[in-house]
């Protein structure tokens, strides 16, 4: 039998291995597409508008899916449709195939994400965290998947990369089936589609408002590094890189704060840091500069999603399936919005300010509704910790016995994530190292402050700086908060 901590651990995996090659798939399906089976800016407008319709079309169906059969077997469906697509856009000789492939692809997204997500949810009552570890997990898997397409693009070429992101989706797929099976029938008297809406929608706005932000300034920030920078495909992807590696460090640490000072507050702080984050971005000078920026938003993002996933979670009750399904629909509704209204601004003559500010203005005039819009949808500000109630079992035992374990506990997650982080970089930088790109390795070996604190050269090993920075600071946090609980 699986406990339900591995079940989570492989859940988290799952996503990672789908996260990486699928937001890879973004950022290089227009630039392959057009060089490679010279298709027109409409042909690949259309070919990206395909996979999202589908996309948006079958979460319906994910949601009432994922709330009658067995979620990890429709997860593994998901990561096996997803997979096939790669696979088609791997070998395919013209666009006629690639239409199949969004259709393929927007279909095994829909199921995936809903499914897991809906499995997640499940064991909130266990760890109100959930969603924070599985932010982080995708996280981990993008930036590892940006760093490994950076570096083979150029020796396997795009269809060898479509077929790396092929491979790590059928991993994922064995990864859920060894999970085994997970969740309850559901009762008579569930809460359908309608019915979730009504409760839900003040919180679908604020995630169509998020996903729209997300996505409408990353794709902003994108065309103006490409256009208004000249950079190139590594240099551009070396800007984004330090964010993505953001969302897969800080998560956890963030949830922390929540619990503190409440999910209302972290959501309208995150949403205010985001907008001035797209203000500023209107004034940036300079790609580190942009860099930079990215990173803050960045950990507004990271701060923000899990908690409005969870909050969908919690409302949705045994609907699991149907509110993550409706959630993945605003998700995907707001991205789309955000990215043609950004499309359209950045073409049009001082677009690039108009679509800033305007972004600016939708994000901070938002952040004012969050509190009503978290109190009508009637969760719990705070989440609920269930380490208290579960040591207080054992009352008519001696005291001394449940001291030490919640204490015990609370160092686990600590150095458990520090250890997966350091095993993660560890293991990239000898990558790293026998490609000749590892940072650490060239630092130790020179004497010039200008390589070891600015420009390093290649941009790998400027990103290699930058991840050593935030591996430390990671490490220095970790031990400080492990410091205060043994010390509490």
């Amino acid at each position: 039998m699986t406990s339900v901590g591995e079940r989570a651990g492989r859940d988290r995996l799952a996503a990672g291995l789908t996260r990486g090659p699928a937001e890879v798939l973004d950022f290089f399906l227009p630039l392959w597409a057009g060089s490679h089976l010279a298709a027109s800016a409409a042909e690949v407008g259309a070919l990206t508008a395909l996979e999202t319709l589908v996309s948006f079309a079958v979460r319906p169906v994910a949601g009432a899916l994922a709330d009658r059969y067995d979620r990890g077997r429709l997860a593994t469906l998901g990561a096996v449709l997803y997979g096939l697509s790669f696979v088609v856009y791997a070998v395919t000789p013209s666009m006629a195939y690639a239409y199949g492939a969004a259709v393929l692809g927007g279909a095994g997204g829909a199921l995936f994400w809903v499914a897991l997500r809906a499995r997640v949810g499940e064991g909130l009552r266990e760890d109100d965290g959930a969603f924070s570890k599985l932010f982080a997990a995708e996280g981990t898997g993008t930036w590892i998947a940006f760093i490994a397409a950076m570096s083979l693009v150029a020796r396997v070429d795009y269809r060898g990369v479509f077929a790396l992101g092929a491979a790590a989706c059928l991993v994922a797929a064995v990864v859920l089936v060894r999970s085994g099976a997970k969740g309850t029938p559901m009762p008579d008297d569930a809460p359908k589609f309608r019915q979730l809406g009504g409760r839900l929608w003040p919180m679908l706005g604020l995630v169509v408002v998020t996903a729209l932000a997300e996505a409408g300034v990353a794709l902003l920030l994108l065309m103006h590094l490409q256009r208004g920078h000249q950079l190139e495909l590594g240099e551009i992807a070396a800007v984004f890189l330090p964010g993505f590696i953001v969302y897969s460090v800080l998560p956890d640490h963030l949830h922390r704060v929540v619990r503190r000072v409440g999910r209302r507050k972290v959501l309208s702080l995150a949403m205010v840091c985001s907008a001035v984050f797209a203000a500023a971005l209107s004034f940036a000078p300079s790609p580190p500069v942009l860099a930079v920026l990215w990173v803050l938003s960045a950990v507004a993002f990271a701060a923000a999603v899990p908690v409005e996933q969870a909050i969908v979670a919690e409302a949705a009750g045994v609907s699991l399936g149907r509110g993550m399904g409706i959630y993945e629909g605003a998700t995907l509704l707001g991205a789309t919005i955000g990215t043609f209204t950004a499309g359209l601004l950045y073409s049009a003559g001082d677009g690039w300010w108009v679509a800033c500010l305007g972004a600016a203005g939708l994000l901070l005039g938002t952040s004012v509704l969050v509190p009503k819009a978290v109190a009508r949808v009637g969760v719990v500000d705070r989440p609920v910790v269930v380490e208290p109630v579960v040591a207080a079992e054992p009352e008519p035992e001696p005291e001394p016995e449940p001291e030490p374990e919640p204490r015990a506990e609370s160092k686990k997650p600590g150095w458990r994530n520090w250890a997966i982080h350091a095993t993660v970089f560890v293991v990239a930088q000898v990558a790293l190292a026998i490609a000749g790109y590892s940072w650490p390795l060239a630092a130790l070996g020179s004497d010039d402050l200008h390589f070891i604190l600015n420009d390093s050269g290649h941009w790998l090993l400027d990103a290699g700086r930058i991840w050593c920075l935030v591996f430390v600071v990671d490490t220095v946090w970790t031990g400080w908060i492990l410091l205060r609980k043994r010390d509490g």
